[in-house]
């Protein structure tokens, strides 16, 4: 297909404005998923929930929506977004500048806050296999097995999944809910990251 083209200018023209009906759904829609995934398991949040509090039909949620999970990831997406700008450029010990040991406790810090913050969304976003399929979740394994690689640590493709297995948002629900605190789970966090990049 022929990439678009503005007709006064002749440069490529940006994608086509969505239309004001189609925004306001669009709002709608996420509020109402927001509500839902907060007010209750959002594992149990089904699609024909979503569009009867939206006041949408079933037809125009799934024109732009396949199913609740990408509903949450697009939730979800600004905030992860926000981190993924903070370890590229921002100031250590998140960003670059500080040891790969003090790097991987921040990630861990920012991701508990992250959760805490946002754990419906996270939970509805990353059911089962489909945590791993989403983009931020590539972003954080690729970011995790370059801290391991600049600390020399063996083997840091097979370690940086299981690095990231404490942070999985039904790991994460299941500990708050025994009564750990966010900072208990961030000093834990910590002390793994500092163990595991120490030669």
């Amino acid at each position: 297909m022929e990439p678009r083209t503005d007709l006064l200018s002749g440069r490529p023209a940006g994608p086509p404005r969505e239309r004001a009906d189609a925004a306001r759904n669009r709002a709608k829609v996420l509020a109402a998923a927001a509500g839902l995934f907060a007010s209750r398991d959002p594992r149990t949040v089904t699609m024909d929930d979503i569009a009867k509090a939206a006041g949408v039909g079933r037809g125009t949620l799934y024109r732009r929506y396949p199913d609740t999970v990408s509903i949450a990831r697009a939730l979800l997406d600004d905030h992860e977004r926000a981190l993924q700008e903070r370890l590229l450029r921002g100031d250590p010990p998140l960003g670059p500048g500080a040891s790969p040991g003090d790097r991987l406790a921040a990630f861990y810090a920012a991701m508990v806050d992250l959760l805490e913050e946002h754990t419906p969304l996270v939970l509805g976003a990353e059911q089962g296999e489909a945590r791993f399929a989403a983009g931020a979740y590539g972003f954080w394994r690729a970011h995790v097995r370059m801290l391991l690689s600049a600390a020399g640590t063996p083997e840091p493709a097979a370690l940086a999944d299981a690095l990231l297995a404490p942070l999985a948002p039904d790991v994460y629900a299941e500990q708050r809910r025994q009564g750990l605190t966010p900072a208990q789970i961030t000093k834990a966090l910590t002390h793994l990251a500092h163990t595991t990049t120490t030669p």
